[in-house]
């Protein structure tokens, strides 16, 4: 009996490696596909059946993606609108989330559910009225058009909060008593013990800010603002787009991602696994 059971389990987690070993085989290909098309010549691109080593193997796709999209100004760009936004969500998401789960104050309650559900409302319905509050206030074609609406985060103030939930109050009265107020508490004692939730928010808006194209394409009229996803779209003409290059571009483009996630995989792990637990 013993025996077949684990039999059974061998059977069970045999197919779920399957399975997921599959699932991981389809999300890496188009990856896979992008690099090995950002080294080869534009006549190799389209054939069929497509092939995944490139002949010749040419490495010149990435100086000319990078001289032609103007590379330095528009990672310069994307680099200053992503860092600042990010910053500035952490920032008001964690004030924000802090208020809401640790203040006592009338429609608490009421306000942050308010608060969510502007998370059910599409990007393309706020647009318009986002743009013309931005030309109101000279901010079109100007980085502080591009970085202040995305410093606001519903989902990430609820993440943040869920994890401030997850801390004992303890703590927080044990500071009281000695002294501290609200800012310190929330300064001192709960974002240190939050450094895996804010890790996890951080990498999450870096990665939507860093490949933003929407909100970049309406706000920038000149080169001198736009975005590097703006920017790759340099490599699409009227009757043919350059894919060599373009996956060349996207590359580069992907390179900063990676190594964020890379350095911060441990806390981001870390807080997907512990956003929502509480005491």
């Amino acid at each position: 009996m013993l025996v077949n059971k684990r039999i059974q389990s061998g059977i069970k987690n045999t197919v779920v490696y399957v399975l997921m070993i599959a699932v991981a085989l389809v999300m890496i290909l188009p990856f896979l596909w992008m690099v090995s098309t950002s080294f080869k010549e534009m006549g190799q691109v389209l054939i069929f059946p497509p092939e995944w080593i490139p002949k010749p193997f040419v490495i010149h796709n990435y100086s000319e993606a990078w001289e032609l999209a103007k590379f330095n100004l528009f990672f310069r760009n994307s680099a200053i609108v992503t860092l600042l936004t990010t910053a500035g969500q952490l920032v008001t998401c964690s004030l924000a989330a802090f208020a809401f789960a640790r203040l006592e104050f009338p429609g608490r309650d009421q306000i942050f559910l308010i608060y969510l559900a502007t998370m059910m409302i599409p990007t393309q319905v706020t647009l318009i009225p986002l743009y013309l509050l931005m030309k109101q206030f000279g901010w079109i074609d100007t980085f502080s058009g591009l970085i202040v609406p995305g410093i606001f985060s519903a989902y990430g103030t609820f993440m943040l909060r869920q994890f401030f939930i997850g801390i004992p109050k303890s703590l927080d009265e044990s500071a009281v008593i000695d002294g501290c107020g609200y800012i310190r508490i929330y300064w001192q004692i709960l974002l240190p013990l939050s450094k895996a939730a804010l890790a996890t928010q951080a990498v999450f808006c870096f990665m939507w800010q860093w490949n933003n194209l929407l909100w970049p394409l309406v706000m920038t009229n000149t080169d001198s603002h736009r975005t590097l996803t703006v920017g790759m779209q340099l490599f699409k003409g009227q009757y043919s787009i350059a894919w060599n290059l373009l996956m060349a571009g996207s590359v580069i483009s992907v390179i900063p991602i990676l190594i964020l996630y890379i350095f911060l995989q441990k806390y981001f792990v870390e807080g997907i696994a512990m956003t929502g637990m509480k005491d």
